[in-house]
């Protein structure tokens, strides 16, 4: 595709979820990303499922499969031979394991001093955790997000999507692009690196200023907002809806916009604070009145009175309501095998890059363009051979 980092070569190194999500950004955007992977794992699965599978070809599109021994003496060699042809490496290995492969950013910079080393760890570079795994679920735990989801009362609860996993990879493509901003103006690479844990501790965001600023410990507020009352999610006929009324404005239009002059007139609602005071209670009195409408009466008359209503949706409701159809956010790419597949795009727009109707091309199967790629890259076609011979390559 056409995109503002056509320029730029990838070697993609990163298992699991995190660092392809980072990588995923940069091939969505152009680049060439040769995906580096052990010839021993086939087509079969990994954590993310079977290559084959909806997580994989998502997570990998628009790439190119390598699989190469980096176990191996000779795979090794042939990886440092790629490395000054490329711009950027990223890996999301736990944090030593780069080391013991021989792949780590001083080895790296030796051959390609330019270069942007990007790094994904469960808890970091350094530190007593360093080198601990570390997987989604846990670093919800240990970041206190689970502390401040779900009903109060009823236990933490992990976010339904795989929130630090996602979180770090958006993070850390992030810091390689600003990394790429740095190398233009000053020709120097570096090592650019993130965490699980250091993305989630950012997640926080207003709940962790309360404790840094105030040493306030937040809690969970289920459905509710942890601070605008009335904010939240409420019964309607046919389902429920997320309203946000909170404020002197908002307020008044949203009793205006459902006949509730009772609930206006409300001795106990009459300020902001006191409508906070009252959390509780006014979710009841509230309820009481929605209710009464429908999901769609509801959505129509608050966000046509400027109150921001929407209803709570299914993946398949969300992914075929009209504005996401009219988003395009689902689009297809080309599968050898497996035909066209429709996978989740970028969420970036880009004037001057408007999205193509169609990805690239899906993920390959593992070592699908191996022996292309080596020779894209410059290696004698008798030396590939004599690889794929050996099992360094398949």
């Amino acid at each position: 595709m056409d995109g503002p980092l056509n320029d730029l070569t990838v070697l993609d190194m990163t298992i699991a979820r995190a660092g392809p999500t980072a990588v995923r950004l940069l091939a969505d955007w152009g680049a060439n990303v040769i995906k580096v992977e052990p010839p021993s794992r086939g087509k079969g699965g990994s954590a993310t499922g079977g290559r084959r599978g909806p997580d994989e070809q998502n997570l990998h599109r628009n790439k190119k499969s390598l699989c190469l021994d980096l176990k191996s003496d000779t795979g090794r060699e042939v990886f440092y031979e790629l490395v000054p042809q490329a711009d950027v490496v990223v890996e999301n290995f736990r944090s030593d394991v780069k080391f013991r492969l021989g792949v780590d950013y001083e080895t790296l910079k030796a051959l390609n001093p330019a270069l942007i080393y990007a790094s994904i760890s469960g808890f970091g570079q350094s530190g007593p955790y360093a080198t601990r795994p570390g997987v989604d679920q846990i670093v919800q735990g240990m970041s206190a997000l689970m502390s401040v989801t779900g009903d109060p009362g009823q236990g933490p609860m992990r976010v339904g999507v795989a929130i630090s996993d996602t979180s770090a990879g958006m993070f850390l493509g992030q810091g390689i692009l600003l990394a790429l901003l740095h190398r233009q103006r000053t020709g120097e690479g570096q090592w650019v690196h993130t965490s699980l844990l250091e993305a989630m501790m950012n997640k926080l965001d207003f709940q962790g200023a309360r404790y840094t600023m105030r040493g306030e410990v937040a809690g969970q507020q289920g459905n509710d907002h942890p601070t605008q009352v009335p904010m939240g999610m409420f019964e309607a006929a046919d389902g429920y809806v997320n309203i946000a009324a909170f404020g002197e404005v908002m307020w008044q239009r949203f009793c205006e916009a459902l006949g509730a002059d009772a609930l206006f007139a409300h001795p106990d609602y009459q300020s902001s604070r006191a409508r906070g005071q009252a959390r509780g209670q006014i979710k009841e009195d509230m309820n009481a009145v929605t209710r009464a409408f429908t999901v769609a009466e509801l959505e129509q008359r608050l966000n046509r009175a400027g109150v921001p209503c929407g209803a709570i949706q299914t993946i398949g409701e969300a992914f075929e309501s009209e504005q996401v159809k009219h988003l395009q956010m689902a689009k297809p790419a080309p599968h050898a095998e497996l035909g066209d597949v429709n996978l989740v795009r970028s969420p970036i727009n880009l004037s001057a890059f408007p999205h193509p109707q169609r990805f690239d091309n899906a993920a390959p199967d593992a070592g699908a363009d191996s022996a292309r790629v080596l020779a894209a890259m410059g290696l004698a076609e008798q030396r590939i051979e004599a690889l794929l011979a050996a099992g360094v390559i398949t």
